[in-house]
């Protein structure tokens, strides 16, 4: 691919703002090809340069996936006059190119992807592929007895709308909440809150915690984010996860 400036290269692997890297490279930090690098303007070949940063060997895909822990109140869009969005939460520098794959309402929480491969978000949403989505919710009131096996056979809503068969696991029972997993195949409009009203119960909090293979990392704090590992971005390459 063409040359490119090192500290380009480096911003965009996440190593810090456009700023913060030609700092990093000014200091010596940053060798190229074994050779220390002091110039920011260098021009390297991501696929033939081996660049390194204190040592660490900066490996360079040439589209980027990134992990992000949606925090409640943040919405699913590239740009809103009145609201936080999910591309806010990358520095400036990240942004171009950028995109979420699907969307989380603003007021769900945990896993959403964040790309520039539209090749894949395509591959995750289309509903021929049927990917799994996992869900933990916070219920009140008080669910229908049969509520899991309503869930299994196909559950049918309010407004006519048939869901495909789902899995309902409850994980904790409180006094007057409980909490819940749900296993989708699909992406209706608030499928998971319409589901489980449909059962008698108000989801009061939801978070996504798995998309296909890729299970949301615990330690990424809400409002963070992080590059894919390689063997993470295989997991997202897998046929959906089957409900069975």
């Amino acid at each position: 691919m063409p040359r490119m400036r090192l500290d380009k290269l480096l911003a965009h692997l996440s190593c810090g703002s456009r700023k913060e890297v030609q700092a990093m490279i000014r200091s010596g930090r940053v060798q190229v090809d074994g050779a220390v690098q002091t110039d920011p303007a260098a021009k390297v070949d991501p696929d033939e340069s081996q660049v390194a940063l204190d040592g660490a060997v900066q490996g360079y895909r040439a589209q980027r996936y990134y992990m992000l822990n949606k925090p409640a109140g943040v919405i699913t869009a590239n740009r809103d006059d009145r609201h936080e969005t999910v591309l806010g939460l990358f520095p400036a520098e990240l942004r171009r190119g950028l995109f979420a794959v699907g969307r989380l309402d603003k007021d769900t929480e945990g896993l959403l992807i964040v790309t520039d491969d539209g090749a894949l978000s395509h591959a995750l949403m289309s509903p021929a592929r049927h990917v799994s989505k996992v869900y933990e919710a916070a219920v009140e009131g008080a669910l229908a007895p049969d509520a899991a096996e309503r869930f299994a056979a196909g559950l049918g809503l309010k407004d006519g709308t048939v869901c495909r068969p789902a899995r309902l696991e409850v994980l904790a029972q409180q006094a007057e909440r409980t909490q819940v997993r749900v296993t989708l195949r699909e992406g209706k409009y608030h499928q998971v809150k319409r589901m489980i009203a449909a059962v008698g119960g108000t989801v009061v909090q939801l978070r996504r915690v798995q998309l296909g293979g890729l299970t949301l990392d615990p330690a990424l704090p809400a409002g963070a984010f992080r590059e894919l590992t390689e063997a993470e971005l295989a997991l997202l390459q897998q046929p959906g996860v089957q409900l069975g």
